[in-house]
């Protein structure tokens, strides 16, 4: 069992002794997957570095490749503020050159690495984002600043404190005009209210690949609770504008948190395959409708979502929500979009 320390209350502790009691033989095990959303660190009373990582990739799915996105891991302890999350990405891809020697099996880990850059700081994140190519080691693919807010304190992650309209303001979007130049990406992650802001940034930069973690960030807890028909007309109205921007792709997954109100981690067991699919059908198949496969990647955000379940058992579950999809659009869903947007070179897909 993992003991959160008090600054990482908001996610869902794991309990390795809960999540055994569910097992599943994985489906379509040679079905080739790109995770394309996990992280990796080493915090106190929790750590998840590659062995970790490998434990849940080697679950009889056919993980080839995994890509890293920034969660405050391993930054400078000195230097400009600006430059310290740039030390999350060196030791990132230090743990990639140990995947890429062959030793630790044929997954792929990191090999995509999405860091952070303050784009608060206007144009001078072009020097950071250098920063960060160089320290990447051809690995750096683009960044991740959150923008997730809420007027409730408790929905908040004590973590991150953006302004309500930082993705309106002057200075952030000058900082956002330096990822096209460069060729890097942007994963935006918030809350399904504020879906209406990034369809605003994809207009106003559609030259810059932007892609959605966790299938827009639908609410449910607190002020949200017991409103899901409510919360899924208003994420539904905001993914239908969202769509209309063709650089704009949409990650499938991060349904396990506590924000999201589901509930998975307060049952006696660990949800099965079938209880999940259930669960995430409506959201899934949205958004698949919306936005096509080719603009859909499936993602586990473990170790984050392993509070709720397992990670063969999730693979199992997106295997059922893809099972009325075509042989192509199925191969673009768990690896294709996915290696085609982080460019992930000599990948399956």
């Amino acid at each position: 069992m993992s003991t959160i320390s008090p600054s990482h209350v908001h996610y869902v502790p794991v309990r390795e002794d809960w999540l055994a009691r569910r097992s599943e033989a994985a489906l379509e095990p040679g079905l080739p997957i790109v995770d394309p959303h996990h992280h990796l660190w080493d915090r106190p009373g929790w750590r998840y570095l590659l062995p970790e990582l490998l434990a849940d990739t080697n679950q009889g799915h056919n993980i080839t490749a995994t890509v890293f996105v920034q969660c405050r891991a391993m930054h400078r302890a000195e230097g400009p503020e600006e430059f310290r999350p740039v030390g999350e990405t060196g030791f990132v891809n230090g743990i990639a050159a140990m995947s890429a020697s062959g030793g630790y099996g044929e997954t792929k880990v990191a090999a995509g690495i999405v860091g952070h850059v303050n784009l608060m700081i206007g144009a001078r994140a072009r020097e950071v984002l250098e920063a960060h190519v160089q320290a990447g080691g051809g690995r750096f693919r683009g960044i991740r600043h959150i923008s997730a807010w809420d007027p409730d304190p408790v929905i908040m992650n004590p973590a991150y404190q953006p302004p309500r309209d930082m993705l309106h303001r002057r200075e952030f979007r000058e900082g956002f005009a330096q990822l096209a130049p460069l060729g890097l990406s942007f994963d935006a992650w918030f809350y399904h209210p504020q879906i209406p802001d990034l369809t605003a940034l994809a207009r106003a930069f559609p030259e810059t690949r932007i892609v959605l973690d966790h299938v827009g960030g639908p609410l449910g807890i607190h002020g949200y609770a017991g409103r899901r028909d409510e919360v899924f007309a208003d994420w539904k109205a905001g993914m239908t504008e969202l769509a209309t921007c063709p650089n704009v792709h949409v990650k499938l997954g991060g349904l396990g948190m506590r924000i999201n109100g589901m509930g998975f981690e307060e049952q006696p067991d660990p949800p099965s395959s079938d209880t999940l699919a259930e669960a995430w059908r409506p959201w899934i198949d949205t958004t698949i409708g919306l936005f096509g496969a080719r603009r859909c990647m499936f993602e586990s955000n473990f170790p984050v979502d392993k509070g709720s379940y397992g990670y063969g058992v999730f693979w199992n579950a997106c295997k059922k929500l893809a099972a009325g999809t075509s042989t192509e659009e199925k191969a673009a869903l768990f690896a294709g979009t996915a290696a085609r947007f982080y460019r992930l070179e000599g990948i399956a897909g």
